[in-house]
């Protein structure tokens, strides 16, 4: 039996569940989570191999009108996602979230090998779930198109099997034991971030970065020095909190959840500092990796 790989790459509107849909396929959570939009930055891939295929998997910044030249940048990494994929997910979801009309519009262009994925469909009626399918085949040729709920993991099996069958032949790109491309340190970073999209409200979550500093590995043990930068001296007060309290808090949730993703134990420190209007400075974006 020939081998098939391929780059599966996901994009679609935020909040319709493309990190969530990313982490049931791969059994293995990746993606950080969080009901706040514009959660995903960066590109992640996943590396899903099987006896004869191997998936990668990207999970993309949700599509968005830039405000900032970070969102600029988020946006090229849905561009770049675009041009090299062998097989598009078109994520939306059962209330009507739509793509960008130029998006669609470039997707029917490209000819790429395309599934619309209507996701929330635990959230919503039979009837509705029909009427989106048949809107979505109204918009844009696929080669399927599946209702799914990818948080109660339904018809994840189906949409695993619908890519598999239509990867192209070839060798697998990475070894079969590599779940990433990306390193470990990236992923405690986006740990931190996460409780941080998880705790704090209004534009707190929206004006943070968070960088690894440095991580070693001590045997059993990993140290982690990490520092989160936000915007404006403001801000860095109510992230830390009275007495460090918010901090403090931040730090204990993201140790747990990165002693979990690494298997071993971890002492992680946090300090706050501030980079002024960093989301709009060119220099800033290319130090924590927004490159264009």
């Amino acid at each position: 039996m020939a081998h098939k790989a391929g780059f599966i790459n996901i994009i679609g509107n935020p909040n319709t569940g493309k990190s969530t849909l990313m982490n049931k396929l791969m059994g293995e959570k990746l993606s950080i989570v969080s009901p706040k939009a514009q959660t995903t930055r960066h590109r992640i891939r996943g590396i899903l191999s099987g006896e004869d295929y191997q998936a990668v998997f990207s999970d993309t910044p949700g599509i968005i009108e830039p405000a900032y030249l970070l969102h600029h940048r988020m946006m090229g990494v849905v561009n770049h996602a675009l041009e090299d994929a062998d097989l598009i997910i078109l994520m939306t979801a059962v209330s009507g979230d739509d793509v960008l009309p130029e998006v669609a519009d470039r997707i029917k262009k490209m000819g790429k090998k395309l599934i619309v994925v209507i996701n929330k469909i635990d959230l919503s009626t039979q009837e509705k779930v029909e009427e989106a399918v048949s809107l979505w085949k109204s918009k844009i040729p696929a080669i399927a198109y599946l209702p799914i709920s990818a948080k109660e993991k339904f018809n994840i099996d189906t949409l695993l099997r619908v890519i598999i069958e239509n990867l192209p032949e070839s060798p697998p790109f990475f070894p079969k034991d590599q779940l990433t491309d990306l390193p470990e340190k990236f992923f405690a970073a986006e740990i931190i971030r996460e409780k941080i999209l998880t705790f704090y409200k209004e534009e707190i979550p929206y004006s943070v970065e968070v960088q690894v500093d440095s991580f070693k590995e001590e045997g059993e043990l990993v140290k982690i020095y990490a520092v989160v930068i936000t915007e404006r001296e403001s801000q860095k007060g109510i992230l830390i909190g009275k007495k460090g309290i918010a901090m403090k808090r931040i730090g204990v949730e993201a140790r747990r959840d990165i002693e979990r993703f690494l298997g071993k134990k971890v002492y992680l420190e946090l300090i706050v500092k501030v980079k002024n209007n960093w989301r709009n400075t060119e220099n800033s974006l290319r130090h924590f990796g927004y490159n264009p």
